[in-house]
């Protein structure tokens, strides 16, 4: 115990302001800069990109490097890569640094998405642990910046094995992990299993963050107290709710957990969440379009929402949502 004691008070390879930092997780079509910008605002501190195809990046393609654009408000962020050859992953990661400059580069080896893993990017490289090690090894040499990695515990239950993964990930340079302690197969059914975060804690000499079944900020401390993780990685709990970071540093910190939102404070985060995807994105048919998913969570719940879900799912501009929650919350 006392062992995992000390590498929790390791430091981050980038700086952290807390002793058990929270994380938002990178997830595609949602952890983009507007909502990035509303968790840290909220108490996230750390915040992670959209996963992003090295391919594309390696190619100059230019809509990429516009969706790793970030404020410095952001501050720690990673930019996430994905790809399953060392050497374009290298180019990427080069490319990255000198381009975007994060704080650090973090490698996927989480996504369970099929148009991802057919190609072995994701958690299909779990597959090929000389791979996985290659990858890290030659991202290491392409940056200065911190490199980690993001895993899941296997790609199915005959090959699940995180502590394995985790160590030769370490071995070949990793210098912080997160893992999502379900297989690829599990997607995002069953439950996580905790304990195999426990294990890593135990085992390596890096931090480990938690990741998988966090829906509630009391989920957050039950993570703490399980496995001593070093930090916390929140996903889908944060959708239509960026208010679970400040409820959770309650808990952590000893505190109170301040009340949940009423319907007129829920309007008014997602009036400005509309509002900094209309300053950071345009006003355009597509950023309505990407945004629709955000007004079904943050009217979850709230009197009325199947109606006002109709309206909101029917705009082609943020100016119409924007005059739709401004209605609303009168």
């Amino acid at each position: 115990m006392q062992r995992a004691i000390t590498l929790l008070r390791m430091q981050f390879p980038y700086r952290v302001a807390s002793d058990v930092p929270l994380f938002l997780a990178p997830m595609a079509g949602v952890s983009e800069s507007p909502f990035r910008l509303l968790c840290r605002r909220f108490g996230a501190d750390v915040v992670v990109s959209e996963f992003i195809s090295a391919v594309g990046v390696s190619r100059g393609i230019a809509a990429l490097f516009a969706d790793m654009r970030f404020d410095e408000a952001e501050r720690p962020i990673g930019i996430q890569l994905y790809g399953a050859d060392a050497t374009v992953m290298a180019r990427a990661a080069e490319m990255v640094t000198a381009v975007c400059k994060p704080d650090f580069i973090d490698i996927n080896f989480g996504c369970p998405v099929k148009k991802v893993v057919k190609n072995n990017g994701g958690s299909g490289c779990l597959k090929d642990l000389g791979q996985v090690q290659a990858i890290i090894r030659a991202v290491r040499g392409a940056t200065h910046l911190p490199v980690t990695v993001k895993m899941r515990s296997g790609w199915d239950d005959a090959q699940r094995d995180p502590l394995t993964i985790a160590l030769r990930c370490r071995e070949a340079g990793a210098q912080a992990i997160t893992l999502h302690a379900r297989t690829r197969t599990q997607m995002f059914s069953g439950t996580a299993d905790w304990d195999e975060i426990a294990a890593l804690v135990e085992r390596l000499d890096v931090p480990v963050v938690g990741n998988g079944d966090i829906r509630t900020p009391e989920d957050v401390v039950a993570m703490r107290r399980h496995t001593g993780c070093a930090g916390i990685m929140i996903a889908r709990g944060s959708f239509g709710n960026p208010w679970i970071f400040a409820q959770a540093r309650d808990l952590l910190a000893g505190r109170p957990r301040r009340r949940d939102p009423d319907p007129a404070e829920r309007f008014a985060v997602a009036l400005e969440h509309a509002r900094l995807a209309l300053r950071l994105q345009g006003d355009s048919r597509r950023t309505a379009l990407e945004f629709r998913k955000h007004f079904g969570w943050y009217t979850k719940g709230v009197p009325g929402a199947a109606g006002l879900r109709e309206r909101l799912f029917q705009i082609e501009s943020m100016q119409q949502a924007e005059a739709i929650f401004l209605e609303a919350a009168a």
